[in-house]
């Protein structure tokens, strides 16, 4: 909670042109991976097939291919292979692989949808929920894109995503991704300065008067306002109280609720360095998380990952690539490295 804390105290201190990391107002690309100006789908899968067939599998093919199309562009290669050689080119990528490389290779040839469909899926298989990526995906994804995902659960599972999250999740914690299910947060860029300070006097009044009832408005506030929005409550948060919040969900607020809400606080304020941190955090200490490296890298290839690398630099004072050489190894080193881009 300490860094609750600090957080806020940073929001109120810094200027009114910082924060709200949007894109409304960029028409630039961020993304890190680019369409190839002269694809062919039927080069590109006459390409998979050999490396696949090769003695010993030709990896450095599958990492030049599948790493350098946009995920559009892979569909295409998708469909070009099964017309080729009547198999899915899945099945044969998965034989032929293994590891984490498998795994990589894999998610690319997901739809951003679908990857994010089975990365839920997965975070609620087996023993135990991963409710850090459940949060992480609910937590950082537009409307659209969680209708586009909750359509393809549908679709490749046969299930409700909403029916598997009531099943595995409960109290607060459960009220808040359901609600970030539904889609219909607000997406508005418009700031309406007269609920954000009453939306800011009710957190301070809730936390500083009313413990006990801190986390229901700040479920509300959190669930329901735009990004932008909260941007401008926390800023007039600031005014109200230095550390009055983060007191009161310092005593509310621990574990698996608490690590959703500060997603959510910490996407609004800049989504790029949310993902820098979590980027760190997998690969910081013993052991490397590989399947947040894998998720994290390849679902933002397309979106922001340009911006994760530039805030991971002025964060850590070090590169994401550097990081990622020092950590991984062989093929799963050379995709992730691929797919990060030459800066």
């Amino acid at each position: 909670m300490a860094f609750f804390q600090k957080f806020l105290q940073k929001i109120s201190d810094d200027d009114s042109s910082k924060g709200f990391k949007g894109a409304h107002t960029e028409t630039a690309y961020f993304g890190t991976v680019k369409a190839d100006p002269n694809f062919n789908a039927q080069n590109d899968a006459a390409k998979l097939k050999k490396a696949i067939e090769t003695k010993g599998v030709d990896e450095a093919t599958i990492v030049e291919v599948l790493a350098k199309r946009s995920n559009a562009q892979r569909q295409q290669i998708k469909a070009a292979y099964q017309q080729d050689t009547g198999k899915p080119l899945v099945d044969a990528l998965r034989k032929a692989l293994k590891s984490h490389f498998e795994e990589v290779v894999l998610a690319l040839l997901m739809t951003p949808p679908e990857y994010d469909a089975f990365e839920m899926k997965r975070a609620m298989k087996g023993l135990g929920t991963k409710e850090s990526v459940l949060s992480e995906i609910l937590g950082t994804r537009s409307n659209k894109e969680i209708t586009a995902m909750k359509t393809s659960f549908k679709e490749v599972y046969g299930e409700l995503l909403e029916e598997d999250l009531k099943s595995e999740l409960s109290g607060h914690l459960e009220t808040v991704l359901l609600t970030l299910c539904k889609a219909t947060r607000s997406e508005d860029y418009n700031i309406d300065d007269g609920l954000a300070k009453s939306d800011a006097k009710a957190l301070f009044e809730a936390g500083e008067n009313r413990v006990g009832t801190v986390c229901s408005v700040l479920i509300d506030v959190l669930t329901s306002r735009s990004e932008a929005q909260l941007c401008k409550i926390f800023k007039y948060y600031g005014q109200y109280s230095k550390q009055g919040l983060a007191k009161a969900l310092e005593s509310e607020l621990h574990g698996n609720l608490e690590d959703c809400l500060m997603t959510l606080v910490k996407s609004a304020w800049n989504k790029p360095a949310l993902f820098a941190e979590k980027l760190h955090l997998a690969m910081k200490g013993i052991g490397t998380n590989t399947d947040t490296l894998t998720r994290i890298i390849v679902s933002r290839s397309e979106i922001d990952l340009l911006k994760i690398i530039q805030e991971y630099k002025r964060m850590y004072g070090k590169t994401l690539q550097e990081d990622i050489l020092k950590e991984t190894s062989g093929d799963y080193e050379k995709i992730l490295l691929a797919l990060c881009g030459t800066q």
